[in-house]
């Protein structure tokens, strides 16, 4: 049985789009013009995963997103979004979201993102990307950071930013790198945000004192482990 996809989005020509290259890929897709129809849909269809853009007429991609958090905590939310700040995108995961894109996007981007949206909230546990950092376990797939028997859910924004530290431990990241890949675009007013998800990312990771995340003044950052 396919998964099925909900997607909600205003334009006619783009909903029109996706919705046939979905089903191109073999999704069972039902659309809706606006949240409040989108809202209706998922009450009496349901669905594996929603897409939705966030700005429409009658009631908004957020607003839509928290009635449907309400009636379901495990559903993936992906977000469609033309908003370039910060606050906008935060905004989202703080509902509830899992994922989101800035418009433009490719199509081949959201199958991309659709399809680790669905593999993360099913079974299917022995696909996950897994680090070992130090005494950590960081579950790329889940999001999560494990330390003995404790589990520890991270945020999308940490666990983007501790993706590519693990994946170069010993080598700086460049700061402009880490903002494009979580933000995708680089603007030095975001700078506080970055070196505050960097903060709680050294306490998530404290239990371990041979783990430092190392501030390249000027450069980036570099996670590094001590012998």
């Amino acid at each position: 049985m396919s998964n099925k996809i909900l997607f909600v989005e205003d334009e006619a020509d783009l909903s029109l789009i996706v919705a046939d290259t979905l089903r191109g890929q073999g999704y069972d897709v039902v659309t809706a013009a606006d949240g409040v129809e989108g809202l209706e849909k998922y009450r009496s269809e349901g669905a594996d995963i929603v897409v939705a853009d966030v700005m429409m007429p009658r009631m908004d991609g957020f607003t839509m997103g928290k009635q449907i958090r309400k009636l379901s905590s495990t559903v993936p939310l992906l977000f469609l979004t033309a908003k370039s700040t910060i606050d906008d995108v935060e905004t989202g995961f703080e509902i509830g979201a899992n994922d989101y894109i800035r418009k433009p996007f490719e199509l081949r981007e959201l199958i991309v993102r659709i399809k680790a949206l669905l593999r993360r909230s099913g079974n299917s546990r022995g696909e996950d990307i897994r680090f070992a950092i130090g005494r950590y376990t960081f579950n790329v797939t889940a999001q999560t950071l494990s330390f003995g028997d404790a589990e520890k859910d991270l945020s999308h924004f940490e666990a983007k930013i501790l993706e590519r530290l693990a994946t170069n431990i010993g080598r700086t990241v460049d700061a402009s790198e880490l903002m494009i890949a979580i933000w995708q675009r680089d603007d030095p007013s975001n700078r506080n945000s970055l070196h505050g998800y960097i903060h709680k990312l050294r306490r998530a990771l404290r239990h371990d004192p041979s783990i430092s995340i190392i501030n390249q003044r000027g450069f980036g950052y570099m996670l590094i482990l001590r012998s």
